[in-house]
């Protein structure tokens, strides 16, 4: 079976990088040291309008930490998503759970309602579910696409037994998309051992800032940001490197599925 690669990018060039590896979706976010973002408005139709093959679903997500969401909150949400929709997305990444950490259910729906006609995926909010399995029932019987979940570990490498049950679990109901700490020398063995037909990843590589000039004595950011003389960028040498090792993992099972059959 084909692969569908999403690829989790920062801007518009990120898109476009994306796009000319033969990548399926991209997942639009700001701040990914945040885990990613809410996109301004202007990114999003700034990067509808520089890719035209590519998928582009941005995520819904208005603050980084926790995922228990005030009233507030969900209603930006909500209009972030209707304003999205209207500049034609063909999908929206959200998530919210309840403070014992369950799929809050209630918000889920407001959420959803925002989103008909959208494709759904439910971001990682997943991996602090208390239990993953209930979760992934209750968002199949709310009609979500798919979920992006490491496995509830730090890599999806890591927690490659609990997402080939997960993949199992679903029965083709709901996508279990593989994402976090994917690379070149783990995507094989990922997609053999969880069965998985969709992987996120980010492909990134750390280049140097265009800017001439900065100041030593001062950072924009925390010690987990890069200083403002470097940046991290989107690189399609990574992202080949990736759908190379992960086809090479589906060309394994799918022979000694063939074995075995």
């Amino acid at each position: 079976m084909a692969l569908t690669f999403e690829i989790v990018v920062e801007g518009t060039a990120g898109a476009i990088a994306a796009e000319r590896t033969g990548a399926h979706r991209v997942e639009l976010v700001s701040s990914l040291v945040d885990g990613g973002l809410t996109p301004s408005l202007g990114m999003v139709r700034t990067t509808l309008d520089a890719v035209s093959r590519i998928q582009v679903y941005p995520i819904i997500r208005p603050r980084g930490g926790d995922f228990v969401y005030d009233e507030h909150e969900v209603a930006a949400m909500e209009r972030d998503i209707l304003a999205f929709a209207e500049e034609g997305v063909p999908g929206v990444v959200l998530g919210a759970l309840t403070p014992m950490g369950a799929v809050d259910r209630s918000v889920m729906e407001r959420l959803l309602a925002a989103a008909e006609g959208l494709a759904v995926t439910f971001h990682r909010a997943f991996d602090v579910a208390a239990d993953p399995r209930a979760a992934l029932d209750d968002l199949i019987t709310l009609g979500v696409d798919r979920v992006l979940t490491s496995g509830q570990e730090a890599t999806a490498a890591q927690g490659s037994a609990l997402l080939g049950e997960l993949v199992r679990r679903a029965e083709g109901r709901i996508t279990v998309m593989p994402g976090g700490g994917i690379r070149p020398d783990n995507a094989a063995g990922l997609v053999i051992a969880t069965g998985a037909t969709e992987l996120h990843f980010s492909g990134q590589a750390t280049v140097p800032a265009p800017a001439g000039h900065r100041n030593p004595r001062v950072r924009m950011g925390a010690a987990t940001v890069p200083p403002e003389d470097r940046r991290r960028v989107t690189s399609a040498e990574h992202i080949v490197q990736i759908m190379i090792a992960a086809r090479d993992g589906a060309r394994q099972r799918e022979a000694v599925s063939g074995t075995g059959s």
